[in-house]
């Protein structure tokens, strides 16, 4: 059953556990591909709390750049999530790597015959424009990319303060 869902909302909305429980949803085991890595003991807490949150049934699978070829290898009978796509805009932005066409190998993945792929990503369009040229690079590319992978998905969901609302 190919089935992509795209789920956005700003930080600390409830995206992440209501990927995690539509993933549940379709059947454990299930894979999470993970795109953040941990360069401080915050983010390192931040990755601990989402791993035990899980729990048993999940199979990680952490990629913080080739997302593309890491849901490619992921098991076409397990039903997937990936968190997040702004963290892997921001490594690919860092390694000052190509975004877009990355973007589109994923979005053209999402219509292969597998399970379903659940993907969370941020909105941060909707706070006020950057004082400076690498924020809003990234506030730009972050905003093209959703939009690339919104259209891709079958279903899009907002997260507003832990309460989902389908879009689309």
């Amino acid at each position: 059953m190919t089935k992509s869902i795209l789920i956005t909302g700003g930080a600390r909305s409830g995206k992440s556990t209501l990927a995690e429980r539509m993933v549940e949803g379709f059947g454990l085991p299930a894979t999470y591909i993970a795109t953040a890595q941990a360069f401080d003991a915050e983010m390192e807490q931040r990755i601990a709390d989402h791993q035990a949150r899980r729990g048993a049934g999940w199979h990680t699978v952490a990629e913080p750049l080739d997302l593309p070829g890491a849901l490619e290898a992921a098991d076409p009978a397990r039903p997937v999530l990936i968190d997040c796509l702004t963290l892997w805009l921001t490594n690919l932005l860092l390694a000052e790597r190509d975004w877009r066409a990355p973007a589109e190998a994923l979005a053209g993945s999402l219509a292969r015959d597998r399970a379903p792929v659940v993907i969370v990503t941020n909105e941060v369009g909707a706070g006020i424009v950057p004082e400076n040229a690498l924020a809003r690079a990234f506030r730009d590319a972050a905003g093209s990319l959703n939009q690339t992978i919104a259209q891709a998905c079958d279903e899009l969901w907002l997260s507003v303060a832990g309460h989902p609302l389908q879009i689309k």
